[in-house]
């Protein structure tokens, strides 16, 4: 098998400061607790850590070689010497994207490119080799790894690409240098650093800067930022824009969906082809999704019934949607595990879904929230909790734990009948959920990041039984 990158090409991208010793790598990655045998470690610096006091472990984990910007006092192995290691990663993944003959994708969005991104990246690898963003690595450092893992043998790259700040995407976006640019949804996520949904919808056009020549985008129908999106494709010279969503104008369009708790069976028509096919992830924005990844493959040039087949294997991951089967006393509790991350768009949607997942006899449906984070200071943040108020009623929880200092604001929303605890923390609030749950409960899990609710579900399972099959 070829090598990922060899010596000679790592140091015609880097232009080092000294020869390199001749090397093979067949990786790339920036985490010495994550370098494999022949790996190219790069030494980052963070604003915790520096890259370079990891260099000698890498070197001893196996790594083919090191970049570094300094000397590195017993380091035993090959080192590439650069002036500044974060721009190398940079150039490197330029270089990994020039040599490529694959069909590129980015992805981005409020909600649901990371989901989409794993959706594209099954659809696609059932048809011919694809690379795919590995987790969330959607940001500066993320997206170049990715390019530099990008295998020249590759017939598709699918590549998520994220933000939380102006100015973010369009330097990633002309990294990518994608034929094939989709923007799931524009929401109200981030806006505290953003100020507004225009200016996410701004930042999120950037996405078809750099894109390659014939081009498409591929953009939310049903989003009254559609025509503010499309604008934005045509000012970086992307003429073939694509809508997808329930709209009758939509070139791909959601023509039906049965929505079950364990999935959906769905009906779209793609330019004027009703494909129907069933979907492994439960929720109407996963179907949704999946008919912007259907558009995503046709405008690609893959085929768009394999990719329709593919779907039903499509699962939710932990933190992200996933569903756990649990003991728990005589019988078990359904675990909905969305911990990673919240905004007021996806904790409705996964609120939807509670909805409709049925608790077993004797059980009830029990909701864990933490705080959304990036949504503004003080009244603004809190009026989007609040907010919630009405989606938390009609999802039919029993029982809602919340914790967080905004989650209070929900908190004074909720039915005296529903309130289970608020507590400052996840910490605070994990041991009082797993103890108020009984055999038959449903339990749906969701936060920010920063609010460290899998510290909840680990308590949950922890005082299960174990995990039994769905």
């Amino acid at each position: 098998m070829t090598a990922l990158w060899t010596s000679d090409e790592v140091s015609k991208a880097l232009s080092p400061v000294t020869a390199v010793a001749p090397f093979m790598a067949d990786g790339v990655t920036f985490d010495s607790r994550a370098v494999g045998k022949g790996d190219l470690f790069f030494a980052l610096g963070g604003e915790t850590t520096d890259g370079h006091g990891f260099v000698a472990d890498a070197l001893a984990r196996g790594a083919a070689a090191a970049v570094v910007s300094r000397d590195v006092e017993g380091a035993r192995g090959t080192l590439i010497r650069v002036p500044d290691t974060m721009k190398a990663l940079v150039d490197l993944g330029r270089a990994g994207r020039r040599r490529s003959k694959a069909r590129i994708a980015s992805v981005t969005g409020s909600v649901g490119k990371t989901s989409t991104k794993d959706a594209l990246r099954a659809m696609l690898s059932a048809q011919a080799p694809t690379s795919a963003s590995v987790a969330s690595y959607n940001n500066h450092v993320g997206v170049p790894i990715s390019l530099t893992r990008l295998p020249r043998e590759a017939h598709y790259g699918v590549f998520e690409i994220g933000m939380n700040h102006p100015g973010e995407i369009e330097p990633l976006a002309r990294q990518v240098e994608a034929h094939v640019g989709v923007i799931t949804n524009v929401g109200a996520v981030h806006i505290g650093h953003m100020g507004s949904e225009e200016a996410i919808a701004d930042e999120k056009g950037c996405l078809f800067a750099g894109m390659a020549e014939g081009a498409a985008a591929v953009l939310n129908r049903d989003s009254r930022h559609y025509d503010r999106l499309a604008g934005h494709a045509r000012r970086f010279g992307v003429s073939r824009i694509v809508g997808f969503g329930r709209s009758e104008a939509a070139e791909a369009r959601l023509l039906a969906c049965d929505l079950q708790d364990s999935g959906s069976d769905v009906a779209a028509l793609i330019h004027g082809r009703r494909i129907e096919y069933r979907l492994g992830a439960a929720g109407e924005h996963w179907a949704l999704n999946s008919v912007a990844a259907l558009a995503v493959v046709e405008a690609l040039g893959a085929d768009v019934a394999i990719a329709a087949a593919t779907l039903a294997k499509v699962k939710a991951s932990p933190g992200r949607g996933a569903r756990r089967m649990l003991k728990f006393g005589a019988g078990a509790i359904e675990l909905l595990d969305e911990s990673y991350n919240a905004n007021p768009v996806s904790v409705r949607a996964m609120l939807a879904v509670l909805s409709r997942t049925e608790p077993k006899p004797g059980g009830r449906r029990v909701l864990a929230l933490g705080d959304m984070r990036e949504l503004g200071e003080g009244a603004d943040a809190d009026a989007y909790h609040a907010g919630l108020a009405d989606a938390v009623a009609t999802s039919g929880a029993a029982q809602v734990f919340l914790c967080g200092s905004h989650m209070q604001a929900l908190w004074q929303c909720l039915a005296p009948a529903q309130r289970g605890v608020h507590r400052p923390d996840s910490a605070s609030l994990a041991g009082e959920v797993a103890t108020a749950l009984r055999a038959g409960d449903v339990i749906a899990v969701k936060g920010s990041l920063g609010s460290k609710m899998k510290i909840v579900v680990d308590a949950i399972v922890a005082a299960s039984g174990g995990e039994v099959g769905l």
